[in-house]
Order: structure tokens, then C-alpha cells, then sequence
């Protein structure tokens, strides 16, 4: 049901960013507050009997949902943040993108070592800042202890690539 309610709201945007790609635009789930109650839920339910400690939202799309849940969960949020975004002492993760390099920064003092931090973006792709966001958890001491997506672009085996670290994978919708 819940998938079909995601899949119901996202609108195709063609040709964006660049010619062929057609982009999955979650912004209208966010004119809804019912389906996004319920899109926490559904997370909730499929999250239960994981150590859940903290959640690591990846920006910036990790934001939209990842702080709600952490607050259902009655846990903390971390934000992990685009190079040069946050202001105390940082741990930084350089990573490989298709055409390029890019940089993810997480605070020092964000999560104890030894924690379970259940990773959280809404779309996995090809998995390349979420894996580089598991090496960073796992750098600081963190324990990855799983991850949870809205969308899934199942053509573009991310969830082949983050299989290694967690079994725990959470996805509402697959494309």
C-alpha cells in the first residue's frame, strides 16, 4: 500500500539534470502530511528489533525524513553534510563519484563510538555517498546498523554495493 502511494505521488521529471536521465521528484509527498505520517510509519514498522541509536541523514534529502524518524525513534539526528557546511571540528570522507570526487563531513562529536546508526537518504542510486557516509560512521566508531530509503533505482545496483555492510535495508518504493 504504501508503496503504490509513493510511487502515486512522485512525478517523472525528464531530461533533468541532464539529457536521458528522468528524475524521481519526491517534493509532492511533501504537500501531503498524511502520506508522509505514513511513510514514517512504515519505517517504524519495518524498522522494528534493530539497535537503532542514532540516525545519520544524508544531505540533503536525508533531512526530509530522517529527522522525523529519529524523532519517532526518540533518537538522535546527525546530519552528514556536502564539504564546508558545518561549523565545529569535522571528520571528512573524499569518495569517488562517476564524473569526479566529492566530500562528506560529519561533526566529531556527533555520536559516541560503539553506537548503532541506522543510515537514512530518501533515494539510493548507485550507493556512492551512502557507502562513503558507512566508512565515515565506521571511521568515526560508529556501528552502521542499517539503511533506510524512500526510493530505490534498482537499475543502478546501490543495494548491491551497500549489501556488504548491513543486512538491515529498508526501501518503501523500487524503480
Amino acid at each position: 500500500m504504501i508503496t503504490e502511494q509513493i510511487k502515486k505521488a512522485i512525478r517523472d521529471i525528464p531530461d533533468f539534470p541532464k539529457p536521458g536521465i528522468i528524475f524521481k521528484d519526491i517534493t509532492p509527498i511533501l504537500k501531503d502530511p498524511a502520506l508522509c505520517d505514513n511513510i514514517i510509519n512504515a519505517f517504524v514498522e519495518q524498522l522494528k528489533g534493530t539497535q537503532i541509536d542514532v540516525i545519520a541523514g544524508i544531505e540533503s534529502r536525508g533531512f526530509l525524513f530522517g529527522l522525523t524518524l529519529a524523532s519517532k525513534l526518540g533518537v538522535p539526528f546527525v546530519p552528514i553534510r556536502k564539504a564546508g557546511k558545518l561549523p565545529y571540528t569535522i571528520k571528512r570522507k573524499a569518495y569517488k563519484l562517476e564524473y569526479g570526487e566529492a566530500v562528506i563531513e560529519c561533526h566529531t562529536d556527533a555520536f559516541e563510538p560503539g553506537q548503532h546508526i541506522l543510515i537514512h537518504d530518501d533515494l539510493l542510486a548507485t550507493g556512492g555517498t551512502v557507502t562513503a557516509a558507512s566508512e565515515l560512521i565506521e571511521e568515526m566508531g560508529g556501528i552502521v546498523a542499517g539503511f533506510s530509503f524512500v526510493v530505490e533505482l534498482g537499475f543502478l545496483k546501490g543495494r548491491e554495493r551497500i549489501a556488504p555492510i548491513s543486512d538491515t535495508l529498508v526501501v518503501l518504493a523500487e524503480y
